[in-house]
């Protein structure tokens, strides 16, 4: 099966309540490659590549995230897989 690829914005409040490590974690548990990183205007954005159902999952828990999360909006842009990455991971800014 040929991955596929999504490029994310999770607005909302979604800084300090743990989202990009909650993220990483789901992610390398779904087998998914990636990043995750803070906006300086408050929001999360990621790049899920993987499993067609894998990074449905992890865009479904994007729409309500970790605990103390409150997220507003999940954009998402479905792109051509690239294979660029050999794991998920926290990026800095």
């Amino acid at each position: 099966m040929a991955n596929i690829r999504a490029e994310v914005i999770v607005k909302g409040r979604v800084q300090g309540v743990w989202f990009r490590q909650s993220t990483c974690n789901i992610a390398n548990k779904l087998g998914l490659t990636g990043w995750c990183r803070n906006n300086p205007d408050g929001t999360v954005s990621a790049i899920f590549e993987g499993e067609e159902e894998a990074v449905k999952t992890i865009l479904e828990w994007c729409k309500t995230g970790p605990e103390l999360a409150e997220v507003d909006q999940v954009q998402v842009e479905r792109v051509r897989a690239t294979g660029e990455f050999e794991k998920f991971y926290i990026r800095g800014n």
